[in-house]
């Protein structure tokens, strides 16, 4: 299975009845292709608009419905738009249950990179930040390495999001908490072993007796 398939799914298993939901760019917005049919979540973007739904297929794009990255949504029936300023009310104001963000880097206490890195241009620091400060609940979704190297690090080396540490980080080979603010292992991707998530790790993990393989 696709890695970021398997990110997404398991991601879309932390969302319950009624949340409100905020998506970021990337891996994050495929989290809309996963929600169970039974399942009623409302997700926003924070360019002013509750309601969207799945990315919608090739060729089905409105040129007006984008979410805050500029990439097609689709909107659902009762779906409801509005001004970034109202959208950013919602957020700073605490009422978003859930966001879903990428990441650079989590460090072992779960402080979260995402938003530059040094000397590359950047377009805008977008929401992230008000996001995790925001939001009830903070979610990373990213792939554990890029280019060889370990984005679950000792301490981050680019410029922190937050000084709130995240609730959860979903990747292509675990699932990772961080209780009491210590990194701790919790699910196991399918087919991968700790010995093996543990190898590609920088921090240290807090592995319990018993790790879970993630159900998807």
């Amino acid at each position: 299975m696709d890695p970021q398939i398997i990110i997404a799914r398991r991601v879309a298993r932390e969302l319950r009845n009624g949340n409100l939901v905020n998506l970021g760019i990337g891996i994050p917005t495929l989290v809309a292709n996963y929600v169970p049919s039974d399942l009623k979540v409302f997700f926003q973007s924070e360019n002013g608009l509750i309601g969207t739904g799945p990315v919608p297929e090739q060729g089905m794009a409105h040129p007006t419905l984008t979410d805050a990255g500029g990439r097609p949504i689709s909107a659902l029936p009762g779906a409801a738009t509005f001004d970034s300023a109202m959208s950013f009310g919602l957020i700073r104001g605490g009422h978003v249950d859930i966001t879903v963000l990428g990441g650079l880097q989590v460090d072992a206490h779960g402080l979260l990179a995402n938003w530059m890195i040094p000397g590359k241009m950047v377009p805008g620091m977008g929401g992230a930040m008000d996001l995790v400060t925001g939001a009830k609940r903070v979610i990373v979704a990213m792939q554990h390495a890029a280019k060889g190297k370990s984005k679950i690090v000792t301490k981050c080396t680019l410029p922190l999001t937050s000084v709130r540490p995240v609730d959860l980080v979903v990747t292509d080979l675990a699932v990772i908490g961080f209780p009491g603010g210590k990194a701790t292992l919790l699910e196991t991707a399918p087919g991968i072993g700790i010995a093996e998530v543990l190898a590609v790790t920088e921090a240290n993990l807090i592995v319990r007796d018993a790790v879970p393989e993630m159900s998807i």
